[in-house]
């Protein structure tokens, strides 16, 4: 394959999935890491992604460089793990609420052509699936520029007069002895918010935040009905999470 086939098929994959690593793009086109990566500077210079380090972004969603786009680079394989099965529980007709979490973001590419609305705070999730199938409902209220979503008590109000049948939200921190902490008050409200709103709540989490605890307390572990990680979280704190009474789908 040569670097205009190449070029084409990253571009492609960079705009269907918001972003993506070098690994995955080398298995993608049977190519080695060093040949992607010069593709990618080749890309770079010409504008039409954005360079991550150890992948690629949509220029769109990185023209401020802001720290949302740095968030939904880490850990990419094992977000994309995650959301995946999240989106298998997503039924035709359903209602969704999604918060602005950089795993929840990486939903996106694995429901646009699903029959179904979401509400959302995230302008990054709006921005993804305008042109897909999906009908967006978006929050309304005042806009954090760093975190590109929109927050208060306007977007509580908005929230609280929807009735969903799934949230879908992430988490800065999650243990067994602390449940469920943030780096921001204004994120933790936001996914209380959902929760309160839905008939099921999906926690999804990659395995490097499982036994951390971050700033603020705000939930207990009831807040949620299912824990979806990845398959690199250890066996033994998988089970003593179901022994806790957790559900987890991994």
């Amino acid at each position: 394959m040569n670097f205009q086939e190449r070029k084409s098929r990253i571009v492609q994959t960079v705009d269907e999935r918001g972003s993506v690593d070098v690994r995955e793009l080398a298995e993608l086109l049977q190519t080695s890491d060093m040949t992607i990566r010069r593709d990618l500077t080749q890309l770079a210079s010409l504008g039409l992604i954005y360079r991550t380090h150890g992948g690629a972004m949509k220029v769109s969603l990185a023209t401020d460089k802001h720290r949302f786009a740095n968030k939904t680079a880490v850990n990419a394989e094992r977000k994309d793990y995650i959301c995946q099965l999240a989106a298998n529980e997503i039924q035709e007709g359903d209602v969704i609420f999604m918060d602005c979490g950089s795993t929840v973001f990486r939903l996106c590419p694995f429901i646009r052509n699903k029959r179904i609305t979401v509400i959302t705070n995230s302008l990054p999730v709006v921005a993804e699936l305008m042109h897909s199938e999906v009908a967006v409902n978006l929050v309304g209220g005042e806009v954090d520029k760093e975190r590109q979503a929109v927050h208060g008590l306007i977007a509580e109000e908005h929230m609280a007069r929807y009735r969903a049948n799934r949230a879908f939200i992430g988490v800065d921190g999650i243990s067994l002895a602390n449940g469920l902490t943030a780096n921001s008050e204004k994120e933790a409200s936001t996914a209380v918010a959902m929760a309160r709103q839905s008939a099921q709540v999906y926690l999804l989490c990659d395995s490097s935040k499982l036994e951390t605890t971050k700033y603020l307390q705000f939930a207990p572990l009831t807040l949620f009905d299912v824990l979806i990680t990845d398959n690199a979280a250890s066996p033994d704190l998988l089970t003593a999470y179901q022994q806790a009474g957790v559900t987890i789908l991994y």
